[in-house]
């Protein structure tokens, strides 16, 4: 399960931040990624961390990827008539096979085989969608996900400054370096030249 977003943050027009970080690890096996407002996001990342680390502890095993995802869509529910989340989240990873699961601001759980969410999704996700197929190498997905944010960056105001990406494997969750993200994007500059 491969996991990227860019690292800006947007109030309107304005360009609020440029190093956000819109990737959070849930777990050693899961993540989740953010689009809409940073701060509802950031606590909702924050309470679902601590919620599996309850339940850990109380009932000494993981939570599935769907529990989780569960766990989050009951927060959002919560306060989807009053004052909403305004989020839209992704929260993927590996239990017994890998999982991916998409959230709305009314706490909608949604799972995919792939999804783009935020600003850049609708460029992203035609990347995703010529190139995914279902036996995809951790490499490819990760090569595919880097392409799709980056198209994303170019024609979307709201993205940019760089690609963060996560792979979250069998093995446990791994964040790519700076270095390892530059050199998949300059390898995709020379096959379009």
């Amino acid at each position: 399960m491969v996991l990227a977003a860019d690292k800006r943050a947007t109030a309107g027009y304005y360009i609020a931040h440029k190093k956000v970080k819109k990737i959070a690890k849930i777990d050693k096996r899961a993540a989740l990624t953010i689009s809409g407002l940073v701060a509802d996001a950031q606590m909702l990342a924050d309470i679902v961390k601590a919620e599996i680390e309850y339940y850990k502890l109380t009932a000494n095993r993981d939570l599935t990827i769907k529990s989780m995802a569960s766990i989050l869509s009951n927060i959002i529910f919560s306060r989807a008539r009053t004052l909403p989340y305004i989020v839209q989240l992704i929260v993927a990873g590996y239990d017994t096979e890998p999982r991916i699961y998409t959230l709305d601001w009314f706490g909608t759980v949604t799972e995919e085989k792939y999804v783009a969410t935020g600003s850049g999704s609708p460029i992203a996700i035609s990347i995703i969608e010529s190139s995914y197929h279902d036996n995809l190498s951790l490499n490819e997905a990760v090569a595919i996900a880097v392409k799709a944010v980056n198209a994303a960056m170019k024609r979307d105001v709201a993205s940019g400054e760089g690609v963060d990406v996560v792979a979250v494997t069998k093995g446990g969750y791994r964040e790519l370096s700076k270095e390892e993200v530059e050199k998949i994007i300059s390898s995709m500059g020379k096959k379009e030249a």
